[in-house]
């Protein structure tokens, strides 16, 4: 076999931010963090009981607004 195939990897095209007008490393990092979050913070808020509260919404949304901000930040 000549290479492994990478199954998780995000492509982001039309975006204004480089050159090229694709990202890779951005949109997959962002991917990446949504997970590890999705897997700490859904069952911290709602293990603790917080998710009627409005802190225990935001920690909900917490995973999607930190992967966007993940895949702004990185241009390429």
């Amino acid at each position: 076999m000549s290479g492994l195939p990478i199954p998780w990897v995000c492509f982001q095209c039309g975006t204004d931010q480089n050159p090229c007008h694709c990202k890779v490393i951005g949109p997959t990092l962002g991917f990446g963090v949504a997970i590890v979050l999705a897997v700490i913070c859904w069952p911290a808020s709602l293990f603790c009981g917080c998710c009627a509260t409005e802190r225990g919404k935001k920690m909900l949304g917490a995973p999607v607004e930190i992967s966007g901000q993940v895949s702004n930040a990185i241009p390429i």
